[in-house]
């Protein structure tokens, strides 16, 4: 269920709002007038969506290499990581 808080918390209870995004690794939406306005987390849950998003992003882009049938054998694949451990 996602946390919501009136823009006034942010205002006048910022360091509950702090605790909170610290706490559960979701973002806070902060709502104005009753509308969603701001969404706020922590930076290590900032960074796990970024991070998610760049994963999905190389994901992408490999299919679309495998639809474009640039492909490697896998036993080539391994054996380039292998080297590039062992330098």
């Amino acid at each position: 269920m996602p946390l919501i808080r009136p823009s006034a918390d942010l205002r006048n209870n910022y360091n509950e709002i702090s605790e909170l995004c610290h706490e559960y690794p979701e973002p806070v939406f902060i709502t104005k007038n009753g509308a969603g306005d701001l969404v706020v987390m922590s930076i290590e849950t900032y960074e796990l969506l970024t991070g998610k998003l760049e994963l999905y992003s190389m994901l992408e882009t490999g299919l679309e290499k495998v639809k474009q049938g640039k492909t490697k054998p896998m036993k080539d694949v391994i054996k380039s990581i292998r080297a590039q451990i062992n330098k």
